[in-house]
């Protein structure tokens, strides 16, 4: 049982943590993040080539060697909506993941556009009595100790104590 819930993401990878005590706070320093999972956008992973019929956007040519003309393919859009999808899937997980800890926080690091397309997601969280804290900042590739040490600085953590502190 954890009081906090961590869910490091960004558009392509998502990590989630619990903030756990350690068994011997007389001898170690605690309290620690525990890894708890990962998620991957599959969408993200796959090449432009294997995704879309033509690599590039925007131009095409008439036939018989005619000239260039500029087109929309909504690409955009489509990987927006691979996004949203995938955003969804991380809070689902980080729902479940504070519920099955009793969690009373789920602190959400992302950069800015991923809090933007969770934030349709996190009224579900906020009725399950949950509450949200966000942080604007991709940390998907910092060590678990970095992450606590940022958070706590940003007071969204409590700090790690020193052993016998």
């Amino acid at each position: 049982m954890s009081d906090y819930c961590v869910v490091v993401a960004s558009g392509a990878h998502a990590r989630f943590f619990t903030l756990e005590p350690v068994e011997f706070p007389e001898l170690e320093s605690g309290p620690r993040l525990i890894d708890r999972g990962e998620l991957f956008n599959p969408e993200k992973e796959i090449a432009g080539r294997d995704l879309y019929a033509d690599t590039k956007t925007g131009r095409g040519r008439a036939p018989h060697g005619g000239p260039a003309h500029g087109y929309d393919d909504h690409r955009s859009q489509h990987e927006e909506e691979f996004d949203r999808r995938f955003a969804r899937k991380v809070m689902e997980k980080g729902r479940r993941l504070a519920q099955a800890n009793q969690a009373r926080y789920i602190i959400l690091v992302a950069p800015a556009h991923m809090l933007g397309l969770v934030r349709h997601e996190l009224d579900i969280i906020l009725k399950c009595g949950i509450e949200v804290h966000k942080l604007a900042k991709d940390m998907t590739k910092f060590s678990p100790k970095q992450i606590h040490d940022h958070l706590a600085k940003a007071i969204l953590l409590p700090a790690q104590k020193r052993p016998g502190a």
